[in-house]
């Protein structure tokens, strides 16, 4: 079974940097389109950053600019470097499939942008 380990988070002050990452169990990154999401307190799970298998990336218009999403797939690993932080940055961070997510769900990794 495919098992995501989302890791890199922490508590940063506005206009700071992080850089998370994901790592899978397996090669499953190479061949599908994969995302990072995340989900505030009280808010559904949306996701923030998109990459093709031909590594042509797609962002939320809220984090353009911002965030850049990068894959190693020797490393089966996802990036997601994120600049610029605000504090409605603040959630919990996942990696998966995209549009449906349909790999068992990480633990994720927290994010916390104080003011």
């Amino acid at each position: 079974q495919v098992q995501l380990v989302e890791s890199g988070g922490g508590l940063v002050q506005a206009g700071g940097s992080l850089r998370l990452s994901c790592t899978a169990s397996g090669s499953i990154f190479s061949n599908n389109i994969v995302a990072w999401y995340r989900q505030a307190p009280g808010k559904q799970r949306e996701w923030v950053a998109v990459i093709m298998s031909g590594g042509s990336t797609n962002y939320r218009e809220i984090v353009k600019g911002r965030f850049t999403i990068s894959r190693d797939n020797a490393k089966n690993t996802i990036y997601l470097q994120m600049n610029g932080l605000k504090p409605e940055d603040t959630a919990d961070y996942y990696c998966n499939n995209f549009p449906y997510g349909s790999f068992p769900w990480g633990h994720g990794t927290q994010v916390t942008v104080s003011s």
